[in-house]
């Protein structure tokens, strides 16, 4: 199973869209996401900031701002 980490923040419309579109897919890779809110961590919003939301798996970047299923899936079958 691969936990893939969602970085966002409070009030991020695109963090909630691409949340939303997540969730069909991760159902069918039999994965998990774990939403974490940059806010709580300096380190996280210097890292990430305004690219929210940022989509890691086993800390390399998938994509951001917007879900890109292919590179998703490519990423998910790599695994």
């Amino acid at each position: 199973m691969a936990e893939l980490a969602l970085y966002s923040r409070s009030g991020c419309h695109l963090c909630d869209e691409m949340i939303e579109a997540l969730r069909p897919m991760l159902d069918a890779a039999d994965s998990t996401l774990r939403v974490v809110d940059i806010d709580a961590d300096p380190a996280l919003r210097e890292k990430y900031g305004w690219r929210v939301p940022v989509l890691t798996l086993e800390d390399i970047v998938i994509c951001e701002g917007r879900l890109d299923e292919d590179m998703l899936r490519d990423a998910l079958a790599l695994r």
